[in-house]
């Protein structure tokens, strides 16, 4: 993860060491040369003067070996605690939910609630969708992924859209309201964008449904928040339409993205075949009116490295995470966005169809 983001940011320094990046534990090249023998046959005085390198070289070897077990340990350790602090009851209610995430798993607003579900341990089953026939979804009058199914009990419930799967059921951990009567906080609503497309909001999508106590509890002041809504939404509406124009750049890049969307989803071989090359030729073209659309520099890379700067600079020196010393709901949506390409504008390009938001 450190390494993809260090090879996308020439300048991600700062992210790679939040992202649990370390720099290499390296022998200085004196105590290396002092584990190596010189040519021909010492004398007593020559065996002398080795044999100070020789065990500088081994106590050096010695100490990097732990100091990298310790660094390894650490690290290993940390990333098992960066996990949601779950009260009892809200394992209760985790345990109460069967869940089932239709996706691509391409598509990064999936990737987006398959982090939340593990980094809060909640179980999932997922149904690979088919992107050219989505008969899996055929049960739906909601045609994009990610949609989410969740059981309790008698109930069952469809959410959608991603951000909107994620407050429900971060709401629902919190406060112990009904699945339920949580959804109907998220009303859809018919609107049109910019280019004059149909589309389906959903109201209140980037706020959880929390009372004072509940609030106070979770974020400890109405600052952070407003924070974290507001870099939900930042990532939405600005940073996820930086990554396709960096992806599809040239013909060569994005016939290799279809290689990989390809290899990785639920295609059949024809439909794999024409998504590779069709996808990508038509993926190129489109990055570049997407480029237009939002004003993006000729190198459209350098837009992306002032996003990510711009997320570094709004986490700050003094704390690991915008959330404190855990991730937060903005934390896990920025951190992905950093990784993964976005097929969001596909909807508009006809290349993949059915990704939602």
């Amino acid at each position: 993860m450190a390494h993809a983001v260090r090879a996308l940011w020439p300048g991600g320094r700062a992210l790679t060491w939040r992202l649990g990046g370390r720099p290499a534990l390296g022998l200085p090249a004196q105590s290396r040369a002092g584990l190596t023998g010189a040519a021909g046959g010492p004398g007593p005085a020559a065996t002398t003067r080795k044999g100070c390198p020789r065990l500088l070289g081994a106590a050096a070897l010695a100490l990097g070996g732990a100091l990298g077990l310790y660094h390894t340990a650490r690290w290993h350790l940390r990333a098992q605690n960066l996990r949601a602090d779950l009260s009892a009851a809200q394992l209760s209610l985790s345990s109460r939910l069967q869940l089932t995430l239709y996706q691509y798993k391409t598509c990064p607003f999936c990737s987006k609630v398959r982090a939340f579900l593990d980094f809060h341990a909640l179980p999932y089953q997922v149904v690979e969708v088919n992107p050219v026939r989505r008969a899996e979804i055929k049960f739906s009058s909601y045609r994009k992924v990610p949609i989410l199914l969740a059981q309790e009990g008698d109930s069952l419930q469809q959410l959608n859209d991603s951000s909107v799967i994620i407050s429900a059921l971060k709401t629902y951990l919190v406060s112990g309201q009904p699945l339920e009567d949580i959804i109907t906080y998220y009303p859809p609503m018919k609107a049109v964008n910019d280019q004059g497309k149909e589309v389906t909001e959903f109201c209140n999508k980037y706020w959880l449904m929390l009372d004072e106590k509940e609030a106070q509890w979770m974020y400890g002041g109405k600052e952070a928040r407003t924070e974290e809504m507001k870099w939900r939404q930042w990532a939405d509406d600005w940073l996820v339409h930086l990554i396709s124009p960096n992806v599809y750049r040239t013909p060569t890049e994005a016939l290799a993205s279809f290689d990989y969307i390809v290899k990785e989803g639920n295609f059949g071989t024809v439909e794999g075949a024409m998504a590779k090359y069709m996808g990508a030729a038509a993926m190129y073209l489109i990055s570049k009116r997407l480029k237009s659309r939002h004003h993006l520099q000729d190198d459209v890379r350098e837009d992306l490295y002032e996003a990510a700067n711009k997320w570094v600079a709004a986490v700050g020196k003094d704390r690991p995470f915008m959330g404190g010393q855990k991730p937060n709901l903005a934390d896990l949506r920025c951190f992905l966005l950093s990784l993964h390409f976005s097929e969001e504008d596909m909807v508009d390009g006809r290349a993949m169809p059915g990704i939602g938001a």
